[in-house]
């Protein structure tokens, strides 16, 4: 990433923008900040931050005119903040002064003309930036504030409180010269003795009649090294802004010490004084509530605390709110940039950036919610493209998924044929491989019913039907960020469905969806929900659903690919309603939906993570909370307690793994019929059954809602389903013998629980186990001398993952499995013996 790219992604963040009501102050007062202190009450925290910016601030804490409330937010919502109210009662209740010390003498001197509120300020912030002031009047310095308006609340105080203010400017160096006619004189002399003049509003009549008006960034005149501030426009009843007074003196210290400097009297000053900040601050969820209102003499302490807590404390957070992800890592966008740059372009050995963006979902949501469409998927995208590019991707972070996906499109899963007794296909359905893999059994029924009730595009059914494509669609890899793979994998498939005679694509997975007609664009791409929505409208009888009778409603979880799929997502609501099932929407749906944990691979590189964003989308559909945990993050409705119903197979299952009852929508539209043949492999042998209440087994042949209570199948069973459905379909419509079995199938295995749960943590197959206990029957075992049971321990290394099998063998077929790892290391000997 280069540095321009970075500082374009920066710019769609506006986290780190200040408020609204902090840049329409002239002199930038921290009121987010004030305001949080204040309504704590600590009233010497808030009066710190008010002299952190503010010059002269016993006097301007008094007399502030508010120039911030016109740009507040909380505006919007019942009234702006009354800042001046609490400022005043701020700077009576501090107790406590913060210790205000000038800079180191720079050896440099200036002079201010005429004894104003501009011309102190002035003064202030000059002798805090280590020059010499010197103040020439010909008025008393207590008719400093003559022409600004002052609060009745501030009348009696003010004249006191100006006094300690002189106090503590001459405490700082500052020198006031009384009784000095300002004249053009004084001016030349000035100038020639200090190289820096300041001429205030007071005296600006007089030495500047006639001339140019300086300019408004800087001040400066026509003369070198002269400054000067026109009067402000006075109002007839209530004087001139005093904060607008004192920022006019800020911008000509500001001025003069970049003269002494030498620097540039223009470059970065921008964003001095007012400016438009362009932070966005959601008033969605804001309850209006209208402002305290100020007695005469000010606000007392409960009142002042109430109006503080009004504060809406403004930032922009709405992608960091809704996202687990960017909540995870503590921060927002820009900074999540700047790290992926640092990471790039910076860190040339660890790079801790790394799992950051691997556990990103590339879901688009962050890009749905930014009002600048900030997309942390796209960044983090092209960050892993980057890292694959330069060989410093983890090997390990991607690596089960893109096997699974070659397994997903190898020879055992694959098909792509006409329907039986026709020689083209005008339609081809494409189920994913996920759906293969969580429930095989309806790919037969969902194929069979397209072949009934779609009409041929042309011709004849027999030369038109409906072919049948069963693969992977490539999302895997291009969320690894591996491009070649990618094209390869599309490649392959643009080669079956050409093969085919390029029919219209049914697609029933919407990530499938998005990757065809992203990858494919040739293709007529649409979705299984559209096509059943557009055939039962007419026809509504073509679809017996199953039963709502116990279920009047359900909880619809869009997947996170329909984000810009408006027409699938209306299709399935379309669907629902025309058989009378009622929809709850959750708080986060239709284009605000919320990932499944699975997108951009989140859950392989970071399982933690995964299984957080899976049981925060479970809870926010109405599951009840894991057991240890509060029901804090659940709805507080009842109308999501409902089944949820999802269209996604791979949302469906990490729903159901996470507590959230969950159908697939063909669960209700196509339930399975009783007499039906079950594909779908059995659950892992275990040594130790513990079945769940309510819960019904993965294999389960459950029908209409109750499949909602089915498990999802382990990850050896989703590799055995797709290889079981590609049997079933070649024998039972084409007359295909299946393929032999290898001599791993006849071993009869049985794991006990720990071993069926490490399986699935570390990601280990059935078809792992059963390659390492095939390979330990020619005496390639080691005798596991912790084991007081006497187990045996058995590795193999097939490629570049070892895994490693804790076992009993009770003959030479059947074994009961205990425990299982698997590590990327080289194991040379152990006790002396090469154990693989």
């Amino acid at each position: 990433m280069e540095q321009a790219e970075l500082r374009r992604w920066e710019a769609r963040c506006t986290q780190e923008e200040p408020p609204r009501c902090r840049a329409a102050c002239p002199l930038h007062v921290d009121v987010k900040e004030f305001c949080t202190r204040m309504a704590e009450e600590k009233y010497d925290q808030a009066w710190a931050t008010l002299c952190r910016t503010m010059p002269l601030p016993r006097v301007l804490a008094r007399i502030c005119d508010g120039p911030c409330r016109s740009a507040c937010i909380r505006g919007q919502a019942g009234g702006s903040i009354e800042l001046p109210a609490l400022e005043h009662v701020c700077a009576q209740r501090a107790t406590r002064q913060p210790r205000i010390l000038p800079a180191p003498s720079r050896g440099k001197k200036a002079a201010v003309l005429g004894c104003d509120l501009a011309g102190l300020a002035a003064a202030w912030d000059m002798t805090r930036k280590g020059i010499a002031v010197t103040i020439y009047t010909d008025t008393p310095p207590a008719d400093a504030l003559d022409g600004l308006h002052i609060p009745p609340a501030a009348a009696d105080s003010i004249d006191s409180m100006l006094q300690q203010e002189l106090d503590t400017m001459r405490r700082l160096g500052a020198e006031i010269q009384e009784h000095t006619e300002i004249t053009s004189g004084l001016a030349a002399g000035c100038l020639e003795e200090c190289g820096a003049v300041f001429i205030t509003p007071r005296a600006y009549d007089r030495l500047m009649a006639g001339l140019p008006e300086p300019d408004p960034l800087t001040l400066g005149t026509a003369t070198h090294g002269v400054f000067a501030a026109p009067p402000l426009p006075c109002s007839v009843t209530e004087g001139a802004s005093p904060v607008a007074a004192a920022a006019q003196g800020r911008r000509a210290a500001t001025s003069v010490a970049r003269l002494h400097e030498g620097a540039s009297l223009v470059a970065g000053r921008e964003r001095e004084g007012v400016f438009e900040s362009t932070l966005f601050t959601s008033l969605e969820k804001v309850q209006p509530a209208p402002p305290v209102p100020v007695p005469a003499g000010g606000y007392d302490a409960t009142q002042a605390r109430n109006e503080a807590a009004r504060c809406l404390r403004c930032e922009c957070m709405e992608c960091v709110r809704h996202c687990v992800f960017l909540q995870e890592y503590g921060s927002y966008p820009k900074q999540y940039a700047r790290r992926i740059y640092n990471n790039e372009s910076i860190v040339m050995g660890t790079r801790q950036a790394n799992t950051m963006i691997n556990s990103c979902m590339q879901c688009g949501l962050c890009a749905t919610l930014c009002p600048n469409g900030f997309d942390m998927g796209a960044l983090c995208a092209e960050a892993r493209q980057s890292m694959v590019r330069r060989g410093k991707m983890p090997p390990s972070a991607h690596d089960f998924a893109l096997r699974d996906m070659e397994f997903a499109n190898g020879e055992h899963c694959t098909l792509a044929r006409h329907a039986p007794d026709t020689q083209a296909s005008g339609w081809v359905f494409f189920p994913g491989c996920q759906l293969a893999a969580s429930d095989p059994d309806s790919i037969p029924r969902t194929w069979e019913w397209l072949r009934r009730h779609l009409p041929p595009s042309c011709g004849t059914a027999q030369n038109q039907g409906v072919g049948l494509m069963l693969r992977c669609c490539g999302a895997p890899a291009q969320w690894s960020g591996r491009n070649e793979l990618t094209a390869g994998t599309v490649a392959a498939l643009k080669q079956d469905w050409e093969n085919l005679g390029s029919p219209v694509i049914i697609a029933a997975c919407p990530s499938c969806a998005v990757m065809l007609r992203s990858h494919l664009p040739q293709a007529d791409v649409t979705g299984l929900w559209e096509i059943m929505d557009s055939l039962t409208d007419s026809r509504p009888d073509i679809l017996q659903p199953a039963t709502a009778d116990g279920h009047p409603a359900v909880v619809l979880h869009d997947p996170c690919g329909t984000r810009e799929d408006a027409p699938m997502r209306q299709a399935v609501r379309s669907l629902l309603e025309r058989y009378g099932i009622a929809v709850h929407e959750p708080e986060l749906t239709a284009e605000t939906t919320e990932c499944c944990g699975f997108g951009g691979l989140a859950a392989e590189a970071n399982a933690a993570l995964g299984k957080k964003i899976t049981e925060g989308r479970a809870l926010r559909l109405g599951a009840p909370p894991a057991q240890g945990k509060t029901a804090e993050a659940a709805p507080s409705g009842t109308d999501l307690q409902a089944d949820a119903v999802t269209y996604c197979a791979m949302c469906r299952d990490r729903l159901a793994a996470h507590g959230k009852r969950t159908a697939h929508l063909l669960d209700i539209l196509l339930p399975a019929q009783a007499d039906a043949p079950a594909i779908a492999a059995a659950p892992l042998p275990s040594a130790q059954e513990e079945p769940v209440a309510g819960t019904l087994p993965a294999d389960c042949c459950a029908q209409g809602f109750s499949a909602a209570a089915r498990h999802a199948p382990s990850l050896s069973a989703r590799h055995e389903n797709r290889a079981r459905l590609r049997e079933y379909l070649l024998t039972s419509c084409w007359d295909e013998a299946p393929a032999a079995s290898g001599p791993q199938a006849a071993l009869e295995i049985r794991y006990t629980a720990q071993a069926a749960a490490r399986m699935e943590e570390r990601r280990i197959l059935d078809a792992d186990v059963r390659k390492v206990l095939l390979h330990s029957r020619d005496n390639r075992w080691l005798q596991d001398t912790r084991s007081p049971q006497g187990h045996r321990l058995a590795s193999l290394r097939p490629v570049v993952v070892t895994y490693w099998v804790e076992f009993t063998r009770h003959d030479e077929n059947t074994f009961t499995v205990h425990n299982v790892w698997s590590h990327r290391m080289h194991v040379r000997t152990v006790n002396g013996r090469t154990p693989s």
